[in-house]
């Protein structure tokens, strides 16, 4: 079984607001609120992977385009960059690397653990999914995704990769994600798919995404829930 990790295993919303605040709140600007930050760093995401996507730029790592865009926001805010020592800039693009799970995140995965091999199938890269993974206690057999892969989601690389990485057939891989063009792609590319709901990944507002829903192998509102149906 492999995972999407952003907003299907770990809450980005709310661990991006919590960082920011301080920071926030050091330059005098108690005019953003911390969420709608964490919102704007987050529309910024598939911009910024769809120039590797799309080969108008090499591959480069999450980190490197979380770092752009996190000063591509600043300026939003009329905030220089510059004016910010690196320590700080650097300690806030590791935000990423520092997110909560999802209640059930941690059970469901150790429980579906027992039965299948459970792995990332992620655009973050290894490090910061190996610092989240430790601080969150998420017990994957191995982190795979874009950086091993050199691959970005969705294109259909991403996932044949995995698969061959794994030595499985598409067809014995399972995507688990909360979000339907994740889900989409991944069933074009001849996976199995399992669908979490996570109604808070944008604080209670439709995903992007929510009109791409499909009838999924699998559609759960945890992971704990996926445990009981493929772990019995």
């Amino acid at each position: 079984m492999a995972f999407d990790v952003f907003g299907t295993v770990v809450d980005w919303r709310s661990g991006v607001a919590r960082d920011a605040a301080p920071v926030l709140a050091r330059l005098g600007r108690s005019d953003i609120d911390p969420h709608a930050f964490a919102d704007g760093w987050r529309k910024r995401y598939q911009p910024a992977l769809e120039e590797v996507r799309s080969g108008r730029r090499p591959f480069v790592i999450l980190d490197t385009l979380h770092r752009e865009a996190l000063e591509d926001l600043l300026r939003h805010h009329a905030i220089d960059p510059a004016t910010l020592d690196e320590d700080t800039l650097v300690d806030l693009t590791h935000a990423w690397h520092r997110l909560d799970p999802w209640p059930d995140a941690v059970e469901g995965l150790a429980r579906l653990k027992t039965r299948y091999p459970v792995v990332t199938l992620s655009n973050g890269n290894i490090a910061l999914m190996l610092d989240m993974a430790r601080r969150a206690r998420l017990p994957w057999d191995a982190i795979l995704g874009a950086e091993v892969s050199r691959v970005y989601k969705p294109l259909p690389e991403s996932y044949l990769a995995t698969a061959r990485m794994l030595a499985v057939d598409p067809a014995e891989l399972c995507l688990v994600a909360a979000h339907h063009s994740d889900l989409a792609a991944a069933r074009a590319a001849g996976l199995q798919t399992a669908y979490v709901d996570r109604p808070l990944e944008y604080g209670g507002r439709p995903a992007p995404d929510a009109n791409d829903a499909q009838a999924w192998e699998f559609s759960v509102d945890s992971l704990t829930r996926l445990a009981d149906q493929l772990c019995r």
